[in-house]
């Protein structure tokens, strides 16, 4: 089972995704955690270059194009061999937030951003994608005050910005029923938490 998990900055999902790996392992599940960019040391150095502060001059395209060399790497060297093997992949981030980031708000064009990462992912696509619902502004918010979280290129961006983000991922509700399930995360992490274990469990049985 392939789930990803989604949403803009700060809505909370990289921290309900390791709760859940927990909770899923502690229940014999066998489960592997990963995120993108990433999970592997050369979508890692791929990372670092994308979400660097100073490379602030960074082309769309470019930027599209790092984010689906990234996957590929990614999903063929890690992603891959674990559904293989049978296991749960829990990642942080795969194609919906290139379509939403890359597509919509600077402006590439889904189709055209999503024709690049079908190139990528030849077909993979989640069996599960949890959107994790809450509002720029409230994200953003959380970021701040979050001493420890590491701040990147995107978190310079404007609030229009990531204002088109919520709203990309809001059209990608509409466009993948079948796959991406909302979560509002406005809710404290044990609510947030639950509700994302119940529409995980609800697939695995």
């Amino acid at each position: 089972m392939f789930i990803t998990f989604e949403g803009g900055e700060g809505a909370g999902k990289t921290t309900i995704l390791h709760r859940l790996a927990q909770r899923l392992t502690e229940e014999g599940y066998h489960v592997m955690t990963t995120r993108e960019p990433g999970g592997i040391p050369i979508a890692e150095k791929i990372r670092d270059i994308i979400l660097d502060k100073k490379n602030s001059i960074m082309d769309a395209r470019t930027e599209a194009l790092l984010y689906a060399a990234a996957r590929r790497q990614h999903l063929v060297e890690k992603v891959k061999p674990a559904l293989a093997k049978g296991e749960i992949v829990l990642c942080d981030r795969f194609i919906d937030s290139s379509l939403a980031y890359q597509g919509v708000a600077r402006g590439l064009g889904v189709e055209a951003v999503f024709q690049i990462n079908q190139f990528a992912i030849a077909d993979q696509m989640p069996d599960l994608t949890l959107f994790f619902d809450i509002h720029p502004k409230e994200g953003l918010a959380r970021i701040h005050n979050n001493k420890e979280r590491e701040q990147n290129r995107l978190d310079l961006e404007s609030l229009q910005f990531h204002n088109q983000v919520y709203q990309a991922y809001q059209q990608l509700l509409l466009k993948f029923p079948e796959r991406i399930e909302r979560i509002d995360a406005n809710f404290d992490i044990i609510e947030v938490e639950a509700n994302a274990y119940n529409k995980i469990k609800a697939k695995l049985l």
